[in-house]
């Protein structure tokens, strides 16, 4: 069983109640737009990441992390892709890769909604935690911690981080 937070845009802010809510987590998840080196270490010193670069990451995180992560986490293969879209609406990438990867989880970011949804065609999840971040169009900040059991996935939870611009940094 691994405890999973998921976090997504955060753009170069890393409110410390993040810390608070993944306290309890095996590993951390970012699907892109870190915004800065800065956010990327204090989540690799926190607890095991795992990652992709986003559109506003610059060469240094993208030195570090794939475009395109897949993974397998107990019996559950994960993709990760920032600019992913959702099922009936995915990017140009995510329909040339979900094929060739075939996941159970599919996680992207960019969009800033909260989306959690199966896609029955692909047989996969989806999973956009938000943005945790002040930049961007969104009101709530969010983030998502979930349990990957076996080839379970299991106790998805959405936690609010507070309204974007009210933030603990």
């Amino acid at each position: 069983m691994l405890r999973i937070g998921l976090l997504s845009d955060t753009h170069s802010l890393l409110d410390t109640a993040v810390f608070h809510h993944l306290d309890k987590v095996d590993e951390v998840w970012h699907a892109g737009d870190f915004g800065t080196t800065e956010i990327l270490q204090q989540l690799q010193d926190f607890r095991p990441l795992r990652g992709v670069w986003g559109n506003i990451d610059g060469p240094e995180i993208r030195e570090q992390l794939p475009e395109l992560a897949h993974f397998t986490v107990e019996g559950v293969k994960v993709m990760m892709l920032h600019i992913g879209g959702y099922p009936g609406r995915y990017s140009t990438e995510a329909r040339k890769a979900l094929p060739l990867y075939k996941p159970q989880l599919f996680i992207s970011g960019h969009s800033h909604i909260l989306k959690v949804m199966y896609d029955d065609k692909l047989q996969c999840l989806h999973m956009n935690p938000g943005a945790a971040g002040h930049q961007g169009w969104h009101t709530q900040r969010t983030l998502i911690r979930f349990v990957i059991d076996g080839d379970k996935m299991r106790d998805c939870e959405v936690i609010e981080l507070g309204k974007r611009g009210v933030v603990k940094a």
